[in-house]
């Protein structure tokens, strides 16, 4: 199974950036469309961004639109999330996961229910941004 490591997150103050890793060692990447999630306690699972496997297609949730931009290096392993004027409501642990099915439909990569299977997820890296 893919293993996919997540890195990145941190503390940082409203209005500051950071930039998220989602990497392999072992496989590479370019077979899968990969997706940035997050959860807080409490709330639900939101798809922030996808890409397709050549990166030609990308989705950004609302809530990020503007702020947040996904790219990938297939090459390296590794897609990345640079999250630019972070806000307290960005607060969460951030996932990514992988997708061998989706192609251009990252939207609904994004935004499948709980009964969806991805490939594989990673363990997961906090981002907390105090008010």
């Amino acid at each position: 199974q893919l293993q996919l490591v997540e890195s990145g997150g941190g503390l940082v103050q409203t209005g500051g950036s950071l930039r998220l890793s989602c990497a392999t060692s072992r496989f590479t990447l370019d077979s899968y469309a990969i997706g940035w999630f997050r959860q807080a306690p409490g709330k639900e699972r939101e798809g922030v961004s996808c890409i397709s496997r050549g990166g030609l297609f990308i989705y950004y949730a609302d809530s990020v639109k503007g702020r947040f931009t996904i790219s990938r290096d297939n090459a390296k392993s590794t897609v990345y999330l640079q999250m630019n004027s972070l806000q307290p409501e960005d607060t969460a642990t951030y996932y990514c996961a992988a997708d061998s099915k989706a192609r251009t439909n990252v939207q609904s990569m994004c935004n499948h229910g709980p009964e969806y299977s991805y490939d594989n997820w990673g363990q997961g890296t906090q981002v907390t941004v105090s008010s």
